[in-house]
C-alpha cells in the first residue's frame, strides 16, 4: 500500500507514469468510466477547499466510483476532540482511499501511519500539497510539452505557500529548470528550500523584488496569493496583501509564448483582464487538477485498465 504525503514520495518515474495516464485519460474518457465502480473515496477536509475537494470528488464519479467525506472540521467528531488518528483508522473501515487536508503540518503523515487505506495529503498547512503538484506538472507539461529546460518565475506568498514549495521540489528532479524567486523580504522562500533544494543540488535560482525586472526571462510565471489565513497579524497581512498583481502593462516585455499559472484561488493578483489572454492557463490549469488525481486514484488503487 502506497500513501502521497511528500511529491517526494513519487520517483520521477512514477510522476512520469501518472502523467502519462492522466494524458491517456484525456483522449479516452470512455475508457475510464466505470473502473472504479464499488470502491469510495473518502474526502477529509478538516480545512476549507473549493478546487482541491470539488476536483478529488468529480475525479472519482468520472471513474464511476463514490464519494463519502465531510468539508469541515465542524461538521466531524473532530470537534469532539477525536484525534486523527481515530478518524483515519474508522473512515479507513468506510472507503477504498482517503483525500485529507488539514490545517496542521504533518496531519497527513499522522494518519498516514495507521491508515487501513491510501492516503493522499490534499494540503497541510504551509507544508505541502503534493496533487497540486502534480497538477502543475501535467499543466507545464501540456503547455510546454516538457518538464526541463525552461525558466519559471514563482511570485507572492513563498514563504507560506505550501504550492510552491512542493513544486520546487518535483521540479529540482528535472534538468535545466532556472527558478527566479519574486517577492518581498517577508514572504521570501524558507531557507530550508535553499539550503536542502537549490544549494544541495547546486540548482540555478536567484531571489528578486520585482517581477517586471525578470518578465523578458520567464516561460512560465506562477503566481500566488497572499495568504491571509497564515498571517498571525492583521496589519501584517494588509501592507502585503497587494505587493503584486499581474495586469497587461507588466507582460509588455513577456515572451508571447509564457503561460501564466495560478493555484487558485485568486484575489487580485492577477487582474481579469488577463483572463482572454491564451497566455492565461490557471483555468486550464484547474481542469487538469481533476484529470491527473483521477490518475493518482487509479495508481494508488492499483487498478489497471
Amino acid at each position: 500500500m502506497k500513501h502521497l504525503i511528500d511529491p517526494t514520495d513519487l520517483s520521477v518515474e512514477e510522476i512520469d507514469s501518472i502523467l502519462n495516464l492522466a494524458l491517456d485519460i484525456i483522449e479516452n474518457k470512455e475508457k475510464y468510466s466505470e473502473v472504479c465502480k464499488g470502491k469510495k473515496l473518502a474526502t477529509l477536509f478538516f480545512e476549507p477547499s473549493t478546487r482541491t475537494r470539488l476536483s478529488f470528488e468529480a475525479a472519482m464519479m468520472e471513474l464511476g466510483g463514490n464519494v463519502l467525506g465531510f468539508s469541515s472540521a465542524d461538521s466531524s467528531s473532530a470537534t469532539k476532540g477525536e484525534s486523527v488518528g481515530d478518524t483515519i483508522r474508522v473512515v479507513g473501515c468506510y472507503a477504498d482511499i482517503i483525500a485529507m487536508r488539514h490545517p496542521k503540518e504533518g496531519a497527513p503523515m499522522l494518519g498516514s501511519m495507521v491508515s487501513p487505506v491510501p492516503i493522499i495529503n490534499a494540503g497541510d498547512g504551509g507544508h505541502n500539497h503534493p496533487t497540486q503538484t502534480l497538477t502543475d506538472l501535467l499543466t507545464i507539461k501540456r503547455e510546454k510539452g516538457d518538464l526541463n529546460n525552461f525558466t519559471i518565475g514563482l511570485c507572492g506568498d513563498l514563504k507560506f505557500g505550501r504550492t510552491v514549495h512542493s513544486l520546487i521540489k518535483a521540479l529540482s528532479r528535472y534538468e535545466g529548470i532556472k527558478f527566479i524567486l519574486i517577492s518581498p523580504k517577508e514572504l521570501k522562500v524558507p531557507d530550508y528550500i535553499i539550503t536542502e533544494v537549490f544549494e544541495k543540488n547546486n540548482i540555478d535560482y536567484r531571489e528578486v523584488t520585482t517581477m517586471e525586472e525578470v518578465m523578458p526571462e520567464l516561460d512560465i510565471i506562477y503566481m500566488t496569493r497572499v495568504q491571509k489565513e497564515r498571517f498571525f497579524n492583521e496589519a501584517d497581512y494588509v501592507r502585503l496583501k497587494d505587493t503584486y498583481i499581474l495586469d497587461k502593462s507588466k507582460l509588455k516585455n513577456a515572451k508571447e509564448t509564457l503561460s501564466i499559472m495560478h493555484p487558485l484561488p485568486r484575489v487580485n493578483e492577477i487582474s481579469t483582464e488577463l483572463d482572454d489572454d491564451p497566455r492565461a492557463a490557471y483555468f486550464r490549469q484547474a481542469l487538469n487538477g481533476k484529470f491527473v488525481r483521477m490518475a493518482l486514484i487509479l495508481t494508488l488503487l492499483g487498478v489497471n485498465v
